[in-house]
């Protein structure tokens, strides 16, 4: 998880190495959106083991800006979009609330995206994690938006393996909204990461000749 820059490192070359292996063995252009998402999730480890020096004073300040703004771009008005548009170009059949949760991604990316330009990105150490602040505007509304574009988007996807990783993203998001409420959305992402084991499955499952995995006993 987020306990320091080196962890960081490590599980984000981890992750990333997985999400490789992920895009590698995609046979379908409609996976690419969700196929892609564990090598994001790498490179965001990745990025904030950077933010992690720029806490403890390891790099420059501008460098530090710079992380942490694109940390905040890829948690923020990316990952929203990526999930539910992920799921309804994968998904069969597809319905009205998919649709409905890819304009619930799009209204919080944009929303995200405007506090981002207007706003600076701080963080702060906070024990042994980080707590990033954007000073957003109804930020328990936009929380509600951004779970139900994420983990509600997999819920409805119609797969199996898709519901899994909905549900433990879901338990996850209680899980650090509970022990480190003011560092929700860094753990959050860091446990989300693991998820890429989940999307691995998945892709391989779909590969040509399989049965998917909504569709088995």
């Amino acid at each position: 998880m987020c306990w320091s820059a080196e962890a960081d490192a490590v599980a984000g070359t981890v992750v990333a190495a997985l999400g490789v292996a992920c895009l590698a063995r995609v046979r379908d252009p409609r996976q690419l959106p969700l196929a892609v998402l564990p090598l994001l999730l790498g490179l965001h480890q990745l990025i904030e083991a950077v933010v992690w020096l720029g806490a403890d004073g390891r790099i420059g300040q501008s460098a530090a800006a710079a992380a942490r703004v694109a940390w905040t771009v890829i948690a923020l008005p990316l990952l929203p979009v990526l999930v539910s548009a992920g799921v309804r170009c994968a998904a069969r059949p597809r319905t009205a609330l998919q649709l409905l949760l890819v304009g619930v991604g799009c209204a919080v990316s944009v929303a995200s995206a405007i506090a981002l330009a207007t706003r600076p990105v701080t963080v702060r150490v906070d024990g042994h994690v980080l707590a990033y602040a954007v000073g957003v505007p109804g930020a328990g509304l936009l929380l509600v938006g951004y779970l139900a574009a994420t983990v509600g988007a997999l819920l409805a996807s119609g797969d199996r393996l898709l519901r899994l990783l909905g549900v433990l993203v879901g338990g996850g998001a209680v899980v650090c909204a509970l022990v480190w409420r003011l560092a929700f959305v860094s753990t959050w992402c860091a446990l989300a990461a693991v998820a890429a084991l989940v999307l691995l499955r998945w892709v391989r499952d779909a590969r040509p000749g399989a049965v998917p995995a909504r569709e088995r006993p």
